[in-house]
């Protein structure tokens, strides 16, 4: 069991595994895995995430970063923003207080 958590956080690159090792991914399955060697046969090496994800069909940005973080890698490298919990779009909102709104009501004086 423990074998197996360590292989779930093993670092694949896309130009140098096999079908094999890119199963391991969570997230990639055998079509995948096809889809990814015959690309990678027809079109050469993946140079970067951006090629990857327009050659290889339904990997868009979504699931790029789901498969970086489950150890997928295009040339050694993770894609970027990936590792870690993904940044928020928006600031976290305050709380209104009367404080705050202070100022406010104030200038509709």
């Amino acid at each position: 069991m423990i074998a197996a958590t360590g292989f779930a956080f093993a670092q694949v690159d896309v130009n140098k595994a096999d079908a094999a090792a890119l199963d391991g991914i969570k997230g990639v399955g055998p079509k995948m895995s096809k889809a990814i060697l015959d690309e990678r046969t027809k079109g050469g090496a993946f140079k970067d995430w951006a090629d990857f994800q327009t050659r290889v069909k339904g990997v868009g940005e979504k699931s790029a970063v789901k498969l970086s973080t489950n150890g997928l890698q295009v040339n050694g490298k993770a894609l970027n923003g990936a590792a870690g919990p993904a940044p928020s779009a928006k600031p976290a909102m305050q709380p209104v207080t009367a404080k705050s709104t202070a100022p406010a009501a104030a200038a509709k004086k």
